[in-house]
Parts: C-alpha cells; structure tokens; sequence
C-alpha cells in the first residue's frame, strides 16, 4: 500500500512540475503583454499631445489673423470717424457757406464737405455757381436742380441711384462748374459701396480733367484710399505722400498722413 501511494507520488510530480512551468510562463506572457500595452498607450498618448500642439498652433495663427485683420477695421474706422468728425466741425464753425473756388495749392476744399450729410452746405454754395463759357446756355436753374436730385440719393444712401444720377449729370453737362463736385460724389458713390476700382477711376478722372478744382486734394486723398483698399501699397504710398507735400496742414494731409502710419504699421509686422 504504502508502496502504491509512494509510486503514486513520483508519477504526479512531473505533472505538477510541469503545470507550475506553464502557470510562470503565462505569468511572463501577461507582463509582457502588459508593458506592451503601456508602451502602445504612452505612444498613443504622445501622438495625441502631438495632435494637440499642432491644433494649439494653429488656432494661434488665426486668432493672429483675426486680431491683424480687426485691427485694420479699427484704424479704417478711426480715419473714418476723423473724416466725419472734421466735416462735422467746419460745419458748426459756419465755415460751409459761399466762398469762391480756391486753387489745388491752398488745400482742400473747406466749403463744399466730403459728405452726404451735409448736402445742404453743399447746395448752399453751389447755389452761387456760374456756368462756363463751353456750357453757358445750360440754364443754371436746371443744372442746379438735376445736381440736387443725385446728391439727395447719395445723402440718403441710395448709392446706386446716386450713381446713375451722378453719371448722368455728367453726361448731360460736362463742362459745368459743378461737374468737379459731380464727379467726386460720384466717386463717394462707388467708395461707399467697396466699390474702390470704380470709385478710383472717378477720382482720377476729377485730378486729370480738373486740375484747378477746390475738389483736388480731396480727391486725390481719396486715390490714395482706393488703392490702399485695393492693396496698391507702393502707389498708395506715393499718392498719400504726394497729398502730405502738396497741401501740408491741410485736412487732407492730416488724413493722408494717418493712413501712411497705418500703412507703416502694418509693413512692421
């Protein structure tokens, strides 16, 4: 019996040694299995940092661009709130009434306001307007009265029918004293709508066909706008230095001499 038992013993024993060898080896196999599985989270974890960073950069760079570009609106808004801020004061100062035409060299145009809001300074001066000699049978009454109705759609913000008008105006009367004053509202017509390509030949049109106009240096400020708006910086550049030298001190060189700092700001960075 004892024997049996013995001989029992000794044959079982292998087997539990070699279950005890297999439990070690999937002991082994798991933590394998384990540290693999860590390795594989830790890349997963650095590939999504790395996803993350590359999200983080790239929002900075359009919270720049919209930082940049709400900057521009700001200093576009600033030049303009200047503008109507200094067409506003002429107003309340009276200077708006009648006064004869000046010439480009003595600086703006301080009598007739580069605004549609102030169409009845406008008309007030305009009232004391002579025909020339290429159109002195055109009855003023009716050269006033036709100029009156454009500008009344361009002070109502109607800037398409302004245009029209405008453009007929001009058509009509070409050699007119107020044909300048036309063609610059004209231009006020198209720039109030973004139209900058339109609004630059108008413009440019007053400079080349009126050189003597009152309406000259604002014109020519408003040139340089346009081709600021249309990314004509070198040109820009030029047009508002040229409004600096040529009328220093006035308002228009005031105006020009802001939007070249905003130019030079923006060239900086």
């Amino acid at each position: 019996m004892a024997g049996a038992i013995a001989s029992a013993m000794l044959f079982a024993f292998p087997v539990f040694a070699q279950g005890s060898r297999l439990s070690l080896a999937d002991r082994v196999a798991l933590l394998e299995q384990r540290a693999q599985n860590k390795d594989q989270g830790a890349l997963g974890m650095v590939n999504q940092m790395q996803q993350l960073q590359a999200q983080v950069r790239q929002l900075q760079g359009q919270i720049e661009e919209l930082q940049h570009h709400l900057q521009e609106l700001d200093d576009k808004n600033k030049a303009q709130y200047a503008d109507i801020d200094s067409r506003l004061s002429r107003l309340e100062t009276g200077t708006a009434g009648a006064a004869a035409p000046v010439s480009p060299q003595a600086g703006p145009d301080s009598n007739t306001p580069n605004n549609p809001a102030a169409a009845s300074s406008t008309v007030a001066e305009t009232n004391t307007a002579e025909p020339t000699a290429g159109t002195a049978s055109a009855d003023p009454a009716v050269v006033q009265a036709a100029y009156d109705v454009a500008f009344k759609a361009l002070r109502s913000g109607a800037y398409a029918q302004a245009s029209r008008d405008f453009r007929a105006f001009i058509q009509q009367y070409p050699d007119q004293a107020l044909t300048p004053n036309a063609l610059y509202w004209l231009g006020e017509s198209y720039y109030g709508t973004t139209n900058y390509a339109v609004a630059l030949t108008s413009f440019q049109q007053l400079l080349s066909q009126f050189p003597q106009s009152e309406k000259v240096p604002d014109a020519m400020l408003k040139v340089g706008y346009c081709q600021y708006e249309l990314k004509q910086m070198a040109e820009a550049q030029a047009t508002l230095t040229m409004v600096t030298t040529r009328y220093p001190g006035s308002r228009a060189a005031n105006l020009a001499s802001e939007r070249l700092r905003q130019i030079h700001l923006q060239a900086a960075n």
